[in-house]
């Protein structure tokens, strides 16, 4: 099973804002040292999106694969206690991540669940997994109903 994880208005608008006033800034930049830092901003903020940006959710063969352009995250089924649809709040505080520069990943806070690792587009598509390590993560892709479903078959 897999599902594709879509970005949500706020974050494409933030990711086209971002990427036009860095391109901007390029241009009109006077000299070769303010051109060379807007490079290395960009090179830096568009590697760590390629490292990080969820593409897809998937489960297969007893894994939960966090799908990212470079890289997956898997996580074995039997290191999954819960399952269950969440949607991030207003409240949650970003302690070190991305909070839409193409979608939502990194280290925030909840009030209600506490600290936790995401991966999403849009918080209407999100689901909470918790593991026996006690180690949360937000999860995000569409239908995530049916993953939900389909995994909590699979670690009972």
């Amino acid at each position: 099973m897999r599902k594709k994880v879509k970005l949500s208005a706020w974050s494409t608008i933030m990711t086209l804002i971002g990427l036009i006033v860095l391109l901007a800034a390029f241009c009109f930049a006077k000299d070769s040292l303010a051109k060379y830092i807007v490079v290395g901003a960009l090179v830096v903020l568009c590697f760590t999106a390629l490292c990080y940006m969820p593409l897809s959710i998937s489960v297969k063969n007893g894994v939960l694969n966090i799908n990212r352009p470079l890289k997956i995250k898997s996580i074995p089924l039997s290191l999954i206690t819960s399952v269950e649809l969440y949607s991030p709040t207003m409240a949650s505080r970003r302690i070190c991540g991305s909070g839409g520069w193409f979608g939502y990943y990194g280290w925030f806070k909840e009030p209600s669940i506490g600290k936790y690792f995401a991966y999403y587009g849009k918080a209407s598509d999100c689901f909470l997994v918790t593991l026996k390590d006690g180690k949360k993560y937000v999860l995000g892709c569409e239908a995530p109903n049916e993953i939900v479903e389909y995994i909590n078959k699979h670690i009972k």
